[in-house]
């Protein structure tokens, strides 16, 4: 994807059109498409498991919707831990191997969950799951920058648009099951996500190792905790990441209980969200190529997520056609938000990260995205859906405050680099 020259696409294309290697559509080198291959084929995974992995142990299992709620949250969270240990083991042992061992890992872990009959042996499976998927996002971060270079960002953003393709047919394919609402039907969906994480490891092993960077002798074992800098960002692009819940979580609720907007719309919203990310996201990411341009975009995002809340806020009080009208505009500019602020976090997380420890800081990075993830829905239903308008606006300010402060953290990071270096 990153290399668009006739020439390069040719070579390596396996006799792919070349247009379609210049625009984006496929990667443009072989370890790229391999690498997308198998990301691609566990977020079908993904997809399966979300859609209907609690529907298995409320429907399947017969646990209490309390217990299942709260042992996906705690797993989740405590899954985080993973993230910087294995992200400096896979600075050291090379991000691939890393990678499909926490995939290999992960797959058993889905498997072991048909082996569930309580709530400590779903919190125990759960548990290993989450930390395999966090250790497997920090070493793919070093594996996404080595294949993806000289321009990462991009490829990176190639990886999101076709995850967003493959998310969506495995919460598709999770449908089949969960009409079935059978025992066998669920048994079968939690070994198919187990089996198609075991095939993304297989792929993966098309990808070539990444020779780890030496470290500088004197340096920290540890130096992602002791860079403020990027721990500030890590903050700041967690606040932020909470609009990825804005879309999937809030808006449904406030559309069913505050607009006149048809119940159908719900869907619709969001396969708005997923055409625009996939079409747009890798030519969005164009021109984000170091951390000024980052912090700039980031900046963009900030006042398109202000402008989407105040227009689905202001769809509470319209007509059904208004209300819909109204909420297609906020849904079209909050994703144009989302496309600018992935492309931001995509190149600071690299950009600011020293390439010895990219597994390591990209460990740090993942903590502050699965935060959002845990505090995003409750903080998202007590400002927009409990206090209504005025709690959106709250939200959508937040974010604006957050993506104008993202410049100045940049900056901070480039002095205290040149500092270091000098």
């Amino acid at each position: 994807m990153e290399r668009t020259g006739t020439a390069v696409a040719q070579g390596t294309g396996g006799g792919l059109p070349v247009w379609l290697v210049a625009r984006g559509l496929i990667p443009g080198t072989g370890p790229q498409r391999a690498f997308a291959g198998a990301t691609f084929v566990n977020q079908i995974g993904k997809g399966l498991f979300i859609a209907g992995a609690a529907l298995f142990f409320t429907r399947s299992v017969g646990l209490p919707v309390s217990q299942v709620g709260f042992a996906l949250g705690a797993a989740a969270l405590i899954g985080l831990a993973a993230g910087i240990p294995v992200g400096r083991l896979a600075d050291r042992r090379g991000p691939r191997e890393v990678f499909r061992l926490a995939v290999v890992v992960q797959a058993l872990a889905v498997a072991g969950l048909v082996f569930v009959h309580s709530f400590l042996s779903l919190m125990a499976f759960l548990c290993v799951a989450e930390l395999a998927l966090s250790a497997g996002t920090a070493a793919r971060g070093p594996l996404t920058r080595s294949l993806g270079a000289p321009h990462p960002t991009r490829y990176r953003s190639y990886l999101r648009a076709l995850n967003n393709i493959a998310v969506g047919c495995g919460a598709l394919a999770a449908g089949v099951a969960v009409q079935m609402d059978t025992r066998a039907a669920y048994l079968s969906l939690i070994l198919g996500t187990s089996a198609l994480f075991l095939a993304s490891a297989a792929l993966a092993s098309r990808v070539p190792s990444v020779l780890p960077i030496e470290a500088p002798a004197e340096g920290s074992r540890w130096p992602a905790l002791k860079d403020k800098p990027y721990v500030a960002l890590t903050a700041l692009d967690g606040i932020m990441s909470i609009q990825n819940q804005v879309l999937i979580f809030a808006l449904p609720l406030w559309i069913i209980g505050h607009t006149d907007a048809p119940r159908w719309f719900v869907g619709a919203s969001v396969a708005v969200n997923t055409a625009l990310v996939v079409c747009l996201q890798v030519r969005v990411s164009r021109g984000v190529d170091n951390n000024t341009a980052a912090g700039r975009v980031a900046r963009r995002a900030g006042v398109a997520f202000l402008l989407a809340t105040a227009l689905i806020a202001a769809a509470g009080g319209a007509p059904g056609w208004v209300a819909v009208v109204v909420i297609v505009l906020g849904v079209v500019v909050h994703t144009l938000g989302e496309l600018w602020h992935a492309a931001a976090s995509f190149e600071l997380s690299f950009g600011l990260a020293p390439e010895h420890a990219q597994g390591q800081y990209s460990g740090l990075f993942a903590i502050g995205q699965g935060l959002s993830n845990a505090v995003g829905p409750p903080v998202l239903g007590l400002l927009c859906i409990g206090w209504g308008g005025p709690g959106w606006l709250v939200v959508g300010a937040v974010l604006l405050v957050v993506g104008q402060v993202v410049p100045l953290v940049v900056k901070w990071s480039d002095r205290t680099h040149a500092r270091v270096l000098g």
